[in-house]
């Protein structure tokens, strides 16, 4: 039997272990078609936060606040882009900055529809 000491160790060392993955993902407001772009060192945390503010109808995002009371929670939906593993060789500040440049690479690309740059 192992006791609780040697589990917490387990658990942090599984921990430890998870791979980073960041990437870009879009916010879009399925009425009118706008969206917004942001990137994430930790993707899966940001998209956990958007399906939680849906069900308690609590808005992720102030820029998205006047559309978010008018058309409600369920008009908009979390979209992954793309996502990148944090190499084991890279820091904090170079996985930032390489998500950095895959947001602006989308941003470009999506160039043309209706969205906005968002720096969050």
């Amino acid at each position: 039997m192992t006791s609780t000491s040697d589990r917490k160790k387990e658990l942090r060392q599984e921990y430890r272990k998870q791979k980073t993955v960041g990437g870009v993902y879009k916010i879009t407001n399925t009425v009118d078609g706008r969206f917004w772009l942001y990137g994430a060192t930790n993707i899966q945390g940001h998209k956990s936060r958007f399906e939680f503010a849906q069900k308690t109808n609590a808005c992720v995002d102030l820029k998205l606040q006047k559309e978010w009371d008018r058309y409600g929670a369920g008009a908009f939906a979390f979209e992954i882009l793309e996502e990148l593993e944090m190499k084991d060789t890279q820091t904090t500040k170079e996985f930032k900055e390489d998500i950095k440049v895959l947001e602006e690479i989308w941003a470009e690309k999506l160039h043309g529809e209706r969205g906005e740059k968002n720096d969050c």
